[in-house]
């Protein structure tokens, strides 16, 4: 007689589908059709309002720096900026409370990372450590319900304070930078809060349902062991650059369901590669700093615009933004050969972020794919 109950022998296919299965899934014709959708935004003034809150925070700081004794700190002040994106949907009165957290996470990326390379960290014990803040900035951000842009803010920032630093005073230095810019975000979220769009019962904000604590730590396990398989592969096959194949399996691995991990897999992929070709053209023209300001104040603007119709047209304007911010932050190690690998390390990171989705996904993961695909 089979061990099997009768309700184990009750339940249909679907209901047990196998990693490969997922996988066939992920690969149907219909995923890539998916993914290249563009989709209406309902509170499209909120992403536009957080762009322009962004972008008028990088006008007023970033020439201010650049003009200070302290010039060599502005890459880390266009970090600070990068918090304003944050709280586009929350309840009336506690955007301001969540901009201020966001503001103290990033400063810690950016001094914990800076700490680790003044102490001679090796390069393997910097990616393990990004690898490591991965994971609880993603569990952070879940929590206190920050919404979008999400815990790739605060590991960009981390990613980018991993050069080499002299003394404990650049550490200091750095944290100041990046805290008094994202202070002067957070003043311009409150003053012009009025403008915000709030929500009402018959549409509420597109807010993610917090998950249980438990589902939520193994979720940041699984992007931290992703992010450090993606940045010591990145790190074995020479890349100058390894933290941005850290970024690229993150931003695939912290999607909520796998579809939505394939879509980003994708729409990063192509997104990078355009917006690598239009940065290269940029750097071609070897923009003065003034005009790599301007020019980031408008992607900043533009991103938030798009990027909510479709991952991956935002991603074209993300790529330049994050490159010419590496220029700012150090133009002479800067070059033009960062624009393919940064190709080649989203690229890496992407997949290793979808296999890994695959392989640690649940079965309800499992089914929830299946269930689409009927």
């Amino acid at each position: 007689m089979s061990n099997q109950t009768s309700s184990e022998i009750a339940l249909p296919a679907v209901t047990r589908p196998r990693r490969i299965d997922a996988a066939r899934h992920l690969l149907h014709p219909r995923q890539f059709r998916e993914s290249m959708t563009v989709s209406g935004q309902p509170f499209l003034r909120n992403s536009a309002l957080a762009g322009l809150q962004a972008a008028l925070t990088v006008l007023i700081a970033l020439p201010l720096v650049h003009l200070s004794s302290w010039s060599h700190l502005i890459g880390f002040a266009s970090l600070g900026a990068l918090v304003a994106l944050f709280g586009r949907f929350a309840e009336r009165g506690k955007r301001g409370g969540i901009v201020l957290q966001c503001a103290f996470w990033q400063t810690v990326g950016v001094l914990v990372m800076s700490l680790a390379a003044w102490l001679g960290a090796p390069s393997i014990m910097l990616l393990l450590l990004l690898a490591l803040l991965s994971g609880t900035f993603f569990f952070v951000v879940t929590t206190g319900r920050f919404g979008p842009p999400g815990a790739l803010i605060f590991v960009f920032a981390a990613g980018a304070s991993m050069g080499h630093v002299t003394s404990a005073s650049e550490i200091i230095e750095r944290g100041l930078a990046t805290a008094i810019v994202a202070l002067l975000a957070w003043l311009i979220c409150s003053l012009t809060e009025a403008f915000r769009h709030k929500a009402n019962g018959d549409l509420p904000f597109p807010v993610e349902p917090l998950r249980p604590w438990n589902h939520r730590v193994v979720a940041a396990l699984r992007i931290a062991l992703g992010s450090a398989i993606a940045g010591l592969a990145a790190h074995v096959l020479g890349a100058a650059h390894p933290a941005w194949a850290v970024l690229g399996a993150m931003a695939v691995m912290q999607g909520s369901h796998l579809h939505i991990s394939m879509n980003r897999a994708l729409q990063r992929t192509l997104g990078t590669v355009a917006g690598a070709i239009l940065v290269w053209w940029i750097l071609q023209q070897e923009p003065s700093v003034w005009l790599i300001i301007a020019i980031l104040a408008g992607l900043q603007f533009a991103t938030e615009v798009i990027i909510g119709s479709n991952y991956g047209l935002g991603q074209i304007l993300v790529t330049p933004m994050a490159l010419l911010m590496s220029y700012l932050a150090a133009p002479y190690a800067a070059s033009h050969t960062m624009v393919p690998e940064r190709v080649l390390d989203t690229l890496l990171g992407a997949a290793i972020g979808i296999v890994l989705a695959v392989l640690c996904s649940s079965l309800d993961d499992r089914r929830h794919l299946a269930n689409r695909h009927l």
